[in-house]
């Protein structure tokens, strides 16, 4: 679809630029460095694989079920750390990973460029008092995946005294 180009360019750039420098990483920085959020990069990484899933089923089903959708937030009340920990993504084979984060994402996009344009406008309740909608989301998920990349590079440049075991 013409109306998210920036966001497929967008997500194909990182993935090309990110995926030679994640393979290249050595073990201690992809799984002792945490964030504030006392997450790894394994951790991140999964937890973008988490949203791109996310995301795919939202789209679906903003363009079929009722609108406004009910339809769970998984980020929300801290729902995405359990799915963090709940699949282990720390313990993951890590280039299996980043081929699931690679494969997740180029998914996302194929979905994204054929929603019906007439369901742009559909919206998702976040939550009790925040509704989004299609179009809104879609875009919104470039911004998403850049912080996470971003987090990732601030890990990665964190000098070994810091890391946290």
């Amino acid at each position: 679809m013409e109306d998210f180009k920036e966001v497929k360019t967008g997500i194909i750039s990182l993935l090309e630029d990110w995926l030679p420098i994640l393979s290249g990483l050595p073990h201690d920085v992809i799984a002792l460095r945490r964030n504030n959020q006392n997450r790894t990069i394994r951790q991140i990484i999964g937890h973008l694989v988490d949203s791109a899933s996310n995301n795919i089923h939202r789209i679906v089903h903003l363009q079929y079920r009722e609108n406004p959708l009910d339809f769970p937030n998984y980020a929300s009340n801290g729902n995405n750390d359990r799915w963090i920990a709940i699949q282990n993504y720390q313990e993951e084979n890590w280039n299996n990973l980043l081929q699931l984060w690679k494969y997740s994402n180029l998914h996302l996009l194929h979905v994204i460029a054929h929603i019906n344009p007439a369901k742009l406008d559909n919206q998702w309740m976040a939550s009790p008092d925040k509704k989004i909608t299609l179009r809104e989301m879609v875009v919104d998920y470039l911004r998403h995946f850049k912080l996470h990349l971003y987090e990732i590079e601030e890990l990665i440049n964190t000098p070994n005294s810091d890391v946290q075991e």
